[in-house]
């Protein structure tokens, strides 16, 4: 239970404030589109984004074991980061 609780609480953070929840808020914020279906569609897209993760991650596992995915995961965050860095002063030149 506590490993479930742990992985809700991480999720759950990680998603507050992020793009999807913004683009939600604007999806619901329009009167044509009815809540319930905006709650239905963004829950179901987020079910299937989890779905798929745990399977590319379980995937990984399986053939990648010996690698240390953590780093490469770290590695690629900080990949982004410096790329969108990179992207902001390239644009503002």
């Amino acid at each position: 239970m506590e490993t479930a609780l742990t992985i809700f609480l991480t999720v759950f953070l990680a998603e507050l404030g992020d793009k999807t929840q913004l683009a939600t808020v604007l999806f619901a914020a329009d009167k044509a589109h009815p809540p319930m279906l905006v709650f239905l569609a963004a829950a179901g897209a987020l079910v299937a984004s989890t779905g798929l993760a745990v399977a590319l991650g379980h995937g990984a596992e399986r053939h990648l074991g010996m690698l240390p995915l953590k780093l490469i995961a770290g590695l690629g965050f900080i990949a982004i980061g410096v790329w969108t860095v990179w992207e902001h002063f390239r644009a503002a030149a």
